[in-house]
Formats: structure tokens, sequence, C-alpha cells
């Protein structure tokens, strides 16, 4: 690779970089494979060896991209073919055996089959299939707005010249060549650009502070140490374009005036970590990190700090720490990072996307930028939307779209054809909102007037099945367990209030429990030290809030109407119903039903670990569920999922 010498140097192989992409598009099959984490798990690695296998039987020469996530985890593995001059159609959930049937099909006959066919997205020049609906004309695609994710799915996030021939380090250039420091901290300020790592503190503000704060070295960190359960935001940007970090980090340096940087990344992402490297030093071989980058007086260094998984550590002091060999636990502040951060000295700590989005307002302007969302929430947001909804994936939309949108135009309803619940938002320390909530607008301000959080960007839906009591002792669970100890409040509220819920789920609550939940959560809230403290009884007092009826029915009725908590209620066979077929034997992992067959089966209820395998497949309605304390038995109709 070339060492850039000036921005004319830079511009002219981003110029290369685009003739080759046309080229390729023009001239080139491509077949293009999603080889992000959720693509490899769902089996890519064996698609992509099938698909050099079909390549050799049939004869064709093609070009073999590999890309991050596009967003559609739930269509994984993707396979796209862009034939030369042509639009770029995507198959999903291929496997190895379907994949010598799509060739033949697709480049042997010409034809194409919408029944494996997602959409497609328009070639070079806006080549198009007619009848093949493009992604924008689909619901999943049709709402998003995507600047954090720009590039992920579209390019090999391998390649630096995929990502120049993308425009990348534009925005870069721009900084160091048209702008001072200053100019480039008044447009991000401009912009309204919040944080994107759940506080939502205006970005531009937090380095116009780490700039002015006296003290160097100066240092920029981006904090990647995403550890909710089911976020995979900031993991998928990694793996898919690593150089829009980079690009945001070394932007945020030149406007502070530090020489040094960190990505503290947890451990747990090892393609991320590997993709990161890769980028690292090409950025490095290309003058573009390094000693006076494209030949200006700054200079700027990179490296990245492998986190051993502690979620405490999310939180950007307890993160310094760990960066300097401490313990990673956080400490009062003020003083804040940006006054004396790492080392003592002044320190800006950003999120993945917020550095990723940087260069794009750099590049188009603060104008642009501020005209999507909301006024107070300008820009977009990402989700990791999961849970009991259709389609499970990575999702970028603008500010101010409601839950709703999200949930039934994006994310295609509730499977199975059940009712909505609610949907938790903010992670482990967010907070969950009921159907009346639906048309809540997704923004910073709204989503905590209404009870939950914006947190980094997780979203999780659940069902009619769902147990709200259980969901929040789930949470509790993981945020209890991920306390560091520091203060008291935090590191015995957590368990204190974890042995509440417990005693709930079990059927052994009270009604002074309830009060105790509430005293308990006050008092974290009130005197822990950090939000992972402050805000673990965020999940439970949601849930109390807006689903209290369930609360007091496992209190005052020992019942769990989603049929989840097991000590409240068993599994019995109805003998008049039983027919002996065996489904529920052979469904029970623990081996608890006994019986002959075509004779009435028996749960052995001291082996039984009521996980609901034999009532999800009786389809005679045999199974049946009884409460545990002595209540009369509750019949459901087999299919209806509500006990």
């Amino acid at each position: 690779m070339p060492v850039l010498k000036n921005i004319n140097e830079l511009e002219a192989v981003r110029e290369k970089a685009r003739a080759h992409k046309k080229d390729r598009e023009n001239n080139k099959l491509s077949i293009i494979l999603g080889m992000g984490t959720c693509g490899i798990a769902a089996g890519a690695n064996e698609v992509a060896a099938a698909v050099r296998e079909e390549l050799d039987k049939f004869d064709l020469e093609a070009e073999i991209i590999h890309v991050g996530c596009i967003g559609m985890c739930h269509n994984e593995p993707l396979l796209d073919i862009q034939q030369p001059g042509g639009a770029r159609i995507t198959y999903t959930k291929v496997t190895p055996a379907l994949v010598g049937k799509i060739f033949e099909k697709h480049l042997i006959k010409g034809e194409y089959s919408k029944r494996w066919i997602f959409g497609q997205i328009p070639g070079a020049n806006g080549e198009i299939v007619e009848g093949l609906p493009t992604y924008d004309e689909l619901p999943f695609y049709g709402k998003q707005v995507r600047i954090a994710l720009r590039n992920c799915g579209l390019i090999d996030p391998e390649n630096i010249e995929d990502y120049l021939a993308s425009g990348g380090y534009g925005g870069l250039a721009k900084a160091l060549f048209k702008m001072s420091p200053d100019d480039v901290i008044e447009e991000v300020k401009d912009s309204g650009l919040r944080g994107r790592g759940g506080a939502g503190f205006l970005t531009g503000l937090k380095w116009e502070f780490c700039r002015k704060a006296k003290g160097y070295p100066k240092y920029v960190i981006c904090n990647a140490d995403e550890g909710d359960p089911g976020a995979f935001m900031d993991r998928s940007v990694l793996e898919g374009d690593p150089h829009a970090l980079l690009e945001g980090m070394i932007i945020a340096a030149y406007a502070i005036g530090a020489p040094e940087g960190y990505i503290y990344c947890r451990a747990e992402y090892p393609l991320a970590i590997e993709r990161l490297k890769i980028a690292i030093r090409q950025a490095y071989e290309m003058g573009l990190m390094g000693k006076n980058i494209l030949g200006s007086d700054f200079s700027f260094d990179l490296k990245i700090k492998e986190g051993a998984g502690a979620f405490v550590c999310g939180e950007e002091t307890a993160l310094i720490a760990s960066i300097e060999g401490k313990r990673g636990e956080p400490r009062p502040r003020p003083p804040y990072p940006a006054v004396a951060g790492l080392w003592g000295k002044p320190t800006n700590v950003n999120n993945v996307k917020s550095y990723a989005i940087t260069s794009q307002i750099l590049t188009k302007g603060a104008d642009w930028f501020s005209e999507i969302g909301t006024d107070k929430s300008p820009g977009t947001a990402v989700f990791a939307l999961t849970g009991k909804i259709k389609n499970t994936g990575l999702i970028e939309v603008p500010m101010g779209i409601s839950l709703r949108e999200i949930i039934y135009d994006i994310g295609g309803g509730i499977p199975d054809k059940k009712e909505f619940k609610a949907v938790q938002t903010g992670g482990p320390l967010g907070g969950c909102l009921p159907v009346e909530a639906l048309d809540t607008p997704v923004d910073f301000d709204s989503l905590t007037a209404a009870g939950a959080t914006m947190g980094s960007g997780g979203m999780i839906v659940v069902d009619q099945e769902t147990c709200m009591v259980e969901f929040a002792r789930y949470f509790l669970t993981f945020a209890s367990a991920e306390s560091c100890g520091k203060c008291v409040p935090c590191r015995l509220g957590g368990q204190r209030l974890l042995e509440v819920l417990t005693r709930i789920t079990s059927g052994d609550g009270t009604l002074e429990d309830l009060d105790e939940i509430e005293r308990i959560s006050k008092y974290m809230r009130e005197g822990s030290l950090c939000a992972l403290g402050q805000l673990t009884p965020g999940p439970v007092m949601a849930s109390l809030r807006f689903f209290r009826a369930e609360y007091e029915a496992h209190v005052t009725e020992k019942f769990c109407e989603a049929g989840v908590c097991a000590g409240m209620f068993t599994y019995e066979i109805d003998a008049d119903r039983c027919t002996g077929c065996g489904l529920c034997m052979k469904a029970c992992p623990t081996k608890a039903i006994i019986g002959e067959k075509k004779v009435v089966h028996v749960i052995d209820q001291s082996q039984c670990i009521q996980c609901g395998a034999c009532y999800d497949v009786c389809n005679l309605g045999a199974v049946l569920v009884k409460r545990k304390h002595e209540l009369p038995v509750i019949e459901a109709a087999q299919g209806e999922g509500v006990i």
C-alpha cells in the first residue's frame, strides 16, 4: 500500500478505488457472503466452502467477497450474486446443499426464484431486475436510515480500498486541511449529536470540555465493551466497517489535541478484534495513522485493549481503571474523565456508534444530520432487535420513530400469532413498556418519560407467554452478579432485590415484598456510585409499575399466569385425554414421564423441572397445569399459549 503524504494523494487513491469497484461491478461476477458473527454462527463458513466447490463444478470465475452483517440476522446465512453490470440479488437462509441449486438456476438458466430471494440492491448504474423488490421497498429496510451502519454488509471490512471507494477518510481529510480543531468541535456541536453509549450527553460539548482542560498528553478512548444481554450493535460495526470507527477516533483526537487513543473491546469479540487489528495496520501503512498523518502536523497512535468481560467496565471510569492495569471499578465524579481521565490526564470517551457517525457529519454537514430525527435527539438510533419478534437483527432508524413502527413494520410483529406484551429498551438496566406505550417516539427524552431508557441500543420484545416477574428477575440476576462490589447500595441492594424477586417467583412472596422492592430501589438509585447500581432496579420498577397485577397474582393467588415460574404449578396428565402416544415422553429432557405405549402416562414430579416440553408437544390437551398451592386445576386449550 502507498504511504499517502498529502490530501491529493489520498484523493487519487480514493478515485482509483472507486474505479476498481466500478470495474468489478461492471465486468466481473461477484459472490458476496455475509461473514459477520451472526452469519458464521448460522453456517456461513460451510456455505462459503460450498460456493467454491460449485464455482469449480460449473467452471465459473467469480470474485468472492466477505462482508459483515447487513442487519438481517434472522435470514442468515446470506449469499448475494452480482453479475457484471447487474443488480446485487440477495438469497437468504442459504445452506450448502442449496448453493448448487441457486447457481444452476441463477447463473446457468438466468432465472430467479422468489422462494429464496429477499430482494435486490441496484447495480452501479442503477440496474435492477424487474419483478424483484429493492431493499428500500421492503418493510425491514424501508423505514431505516443508515449512517453508523452505512457500509455494514456492503463493503469488505478487511479491504481498506472498499472503505475508500465509499468515501472513507474524506471527513478526516476535511478536518485536517480545511478546519481548525475548534471548527470541528463546533460542527459536531451544531449537529446536536448525543452520545450513543446510553447517557446521551452532547458529543461536541464533551469534546470541547476535553480540549479546554489543562494537562498533556490527552487521550481518546472508544468504549466497545458491549456487555448487555442480546446486544450486538457495536460488534457489528467493528466487524462490518472498522475504518468508520478509526476515522471517527482520529477526527476526535485532532479536535481535542490527543496524540494517543485506545479501543477498549471485550475479548469475547474475537472477530471484531481481528478485523480492527487489520484495519489499524492498513491505516498505518497508508499514512492515515501514526506520524504526520497525510503530511500534516498531526500525529496519532491507536492501541487495542481487550477487556475481560466485566460488565461494570462499560462505565467509563471503570474502563479507564482497567486500561491502567487496575481492577475495573468506578470512581466518584467529579472530576470527570474530560478533566482527569486516563493516568489523570484529560480523556474523551465515546461509544463505537458515536465515532462512526462523526465522519459523516463532517462530510455532509451539521445541518444534514440535525434535520434527521427530532429537535432534541437528532440523527438515528441503532438497535439490536431481539426476542419474540419475527425479524430479529440490527436496525438503524431515525429518532422519533414509534415503537409500534419498529416492532410491527420493521420487526414484522410477533411470531406464531401470539400477542405483544412488552418491550425492554436499554438492556439489563433499562425498563419495559407495555402495549399502551407502543406509540411512544423512540428518542432519549420520550423513552425516559415513558419509564424506559434509550441505553446503548438493546431492544427485547416479549409476548404473552412471558412472565414479567421472572423477566425482571432474569435481568436482576445479571446486573447484581456484575456489581464490582465497591459500594454498599449496589453490592447488597442488588442481592437483596434478587432475594425478594426469587421469593416471589417461588410462590413464597408477600404483599410487603412489593413495598420492600420500592424501598430498596429508592436507596440504590440515590446511593450507588455509578450507573450500574443506580439503574439496576430499572427493569424491576418498570415491570412493577406496568404489570403490578402479575406481581400481586404471584403473591396473593400463588399463580404465574404465563406458566413460567416453576415454583407455582405442576404439570399433570389427564387420564381421560391421554392415549399413550408417547410424544410427551420423547420430548421430556429428564425422563420424568412414565408409561407404556397406548397406556396413560404419568409425570414423576420428583424428576419434573417444569420446562413445559410435554405441554408444547401434546396435541390432545392432555397435559394440564395445576396450581402448586392446593388450588383448582386450570386447563388450557392446546396451542392457545395461555394457562
